[in-house]
């Protein structure tokens, strides 16, 4: 939603003040320049992109019109499964939870957590740890390093989207002074033409070059610094299953690996200690 506002901010604010001053909005219609930026802006992007990031890029873009970010909702019931699954293996033993991780989907103990079921980068994470915990008897610290390597290569996916549209972003002033360049060079050829002429010219040539820094710093840019945002906040849900297991293999009783987990949030998505209580019980 604020996406979508700020789009239009911007677009309110630049042709807002550009006819305020007098502007004549038919000036900005050069379709020549749209084609010379954009066209070779998406040729430069598919350049440097391997094939499977093209695909990954442009599904990504369109998450920045949804909410962004991990709800507080969605940690508690992060928080609330885990503390089922450590009740469960503190009760029975490691083996009691074998059958719930090996299908999760169909597994009474993680139905309920209809946000966990549906992010399976998470899903597969804990699964995954959980595995290496009933196979191996891993101590606290290696347990934490692996889950630090497979969060690490998690966060270098989820921020290919923003690294490729910043570099996309950047390229943008450039390719706006090419095609001003291009302009130039066919004023020059107009160059016996009356002032009238040349003064169209030159403003049709210059409009390249706003369009670049336009398109780079109001829209582009935000894109991927929206990304990389989401990316983080991607990353801390990862952190808190990471504290709060390292927790309870170290020992910790089930509730007190859940509050560890609860600290690793931060900001206005961190249930409080009675929030988290409630949700436990509910």
């Amino acid at each position: 939603m604020f996406a979508g506002i700020g789009i239009a901010l911007v677009l309110a604010a630049v042709i807002g003040g550009f006819l305020m001053e007098g502007g004549n909005l038919h000036v900005m219609i050069q379709p020549a320049e749209y084609v010379i930026i954009f066209g070779a802006a998406l040729g430069a992007f598919f350049i440097a992109s391997p094939g499977g990031m093209v695909s990954v890029v442009f599904k990504s873009v369109g998450s920045i019109f949804g909410s962004g970010s991990v709800s507080k909702a969605q940690f508690l019931e992060l928080l609330a499964l885990l503390n089922t699954i450590f009740s469960k293996i503190r009760k029975d033993g490691l083996i009691s939870i074998e059958a719930d991780i090996e299908n999760p989907k169909k597994s009474p103990l993680f139905t309920k957590y209809k946000s966990v079921l549906a992010n399976h980068h998470a899903l597969d994470f804990i699964c995954d740890n959980l595995k290496v915990m009933i196979t191996t008897n891993m101590p606290p610290h290696e347990l934490e390093s692996l889950m630090d390597v497979d969060i690490g290569a998690h966060h270098h996916h989820e921020m290919i989207p923003s690294e490729s549209i910043t570099k996309v972003a950047d390229a943008l002033p450039g390719l706006g002074i090419v095609a001003a360049v291009l302009g130039v060079v066919l004023t020059m050829g107009k160059i016996d033409q009356p002032p009238s002429v040349l003064g169209h010219s030159i403003g049709a040539a210059l409009v390249g070059t706003f369009l670049g820094v336009l398109a780079c710093y109001g829209f582009v840019g935000p894109i991927a610094t929206n990304l990389e945002n989401q990316a983080k906040a991607k990353g801390v849900y990862f952190e808190v299953i990471k504290v709060a297991m390292v927790a309870f293999v170290g020992g910790a009783a089930p509730q007190m690996a859940v509050e560890l987990g609860r600290r690793a949030i931060s900001g206005q998505e961190r249930p409080s200690f009675t929030e988290l209580e409630k949700g436990i019980r509910k």
